[in-house]
């Protein structure tokens, strides 16, 4: 696959950062590394692989940013998240997370199996949400979009997957979809309330809206995230990076979701919070079961959750960013250190 050199983006100013607490790159340079306990929960889980097989075009040129390779610019769509094989084996696990977070569910919505014919995954990134929910849902035609063509060939016969920007003018038909589903579009959409007015547009009457997104912070429980950790430096750089791009990581933080939803015009809206530890910590089984697969989840490809936000937007050299990951990675891995994340799932229902 053919990659073009990545135009540089917006960066933000030293200035900027030291605004909103971000350390700078030398700060992490200065700190020794030395080893400390590591949390291995994770092999009572056991490897996962995955074989995602990616469509291929030659019309289709990929920027190419350090080593990684990222979406061709289609529309305004200039996504931050790499879409790599080693990126999408990350989305792979994500969306068993996501899973798991929702009970094993594919979504909140009461819908109804006899009456849902049409539905499209905005971002749908490898498509594994899509196919999945096809699969549950054999009588509806299932319709899957994102900026680059990442998805497997072999699908169910009701799954298909078009190419389209969501923060360009949507093209579908008013009242065409019976459910709209969004995941984990932080650092996507850079108007939610216009998204979600589309969304209202475009959902049949009596149809649902889902979205999900997780906050863009780790917190600690007992203090063991200190603000000067690089765990809490990981949320500020996505927010400020996300601010400079002019496409919001603080979703969660500013109800963006629950609020678009309500200017748009969906009624019924219902909101639903999960927390979710980092790693085996936790005492509750079934959390440390959902905590080991999702530090499984950012260490299969931390360096992709990274690399544009704190290389193209922060300013940050390759060198500084792998010093820097090298500290995010040890905190990650100390079982003494109690991080969670929560997420939110928001649904809600368009009029008839």
């Amino acid at each position: 696959m053919a990659a073009e050199p990545a135009q540089q983006a917006p960066l933000l100013s030293i200035e900027e950062q030291t605004a909103v607490g971000i350390l700078p790159a030398s700060h992490w340079q200065q700190q020794t590394t030395e080893e400390e306990p590591i949390d291995d929960g994770a092999s009572s889980i056991g490897s996962f692989m995955s074989s995602t097989a990616s469509l291929s075009s030659s019309i289709f040129e990929y920027r190419q940013i350090h080593g990684r390779t990222y979406h061709r610019e289609l529309g305004t769509a200039e996504s931050w998240e790499p879409n790599d094989e080693r990126h999408n084996d990350a989305l792979e696990l994500a969306h068993h997370v996501y899973t798991m977070v929702l009970d094993g569910k594919l979504y909140n919505s009461p819908l109804d199996k006899k009456k849902v014919q049409k539905v499209v995954d905005i971002g749908t990134g490898t498509g594994i949400w899509a196919i999945d929910f096809a699969d549950e849902f054999p009588n509806a035609e299932v319709i899957g979009t994102d900026i680059t063509p990442i998805q497997p060939s072999w699908v169910p016969p009701n799954v298909k997957f078009e190419l389209d920007d969501c923060n360009s003018e949507w093209t579908w038909a008013d009242n065409t979809f019976d459910f709209i589903h969004m995941r984990m579009l932080f650092g996507i959409i850079e108007d939610w309330e216009a998204t979600f007015r589309q969304a209202y547009r475009t959902c049949k009457p009596g149809g649902y809206t889902e979205s999900f997104v997780c906050d863009s912070i780790f917190r600690g429980e007992d203090g063991t995230v200190k603000e000067d950790s690089a765990i809490a430096q990981w949320g500020r750089v996505w927010n400020a990076a996300g601010r400079k791009m002019g496409r919001p990581f603080d979703v969660y933080t500013l109800e963006l979701q629950k609020k678009g939803m309500e200017v748009a015009g969906f009624v019924d809206i219902e909101v639903r919070d999960y927390y979710i530890p980092f790693g085996s910590w936790h005492k509750d089984k079934s959390l440390a079961e959902k905590g080991i697969w999702w530090k499984m989840n950012v260490e299969t490809d931390l360096e992709g959750y990274l690399n544009y936000p704190f290389n193209m937007v922060m300013g940050w050299s390759p060198e500084e960013t792998a010093v820097y990951a090298s500290h995010l990675r040890k905190e990650l891995n100390n079982p003494k250190i109690h991080a969670y994340g929560q997420a939110r799932s928001v649904w809600g229902r368009k009029p008839e």
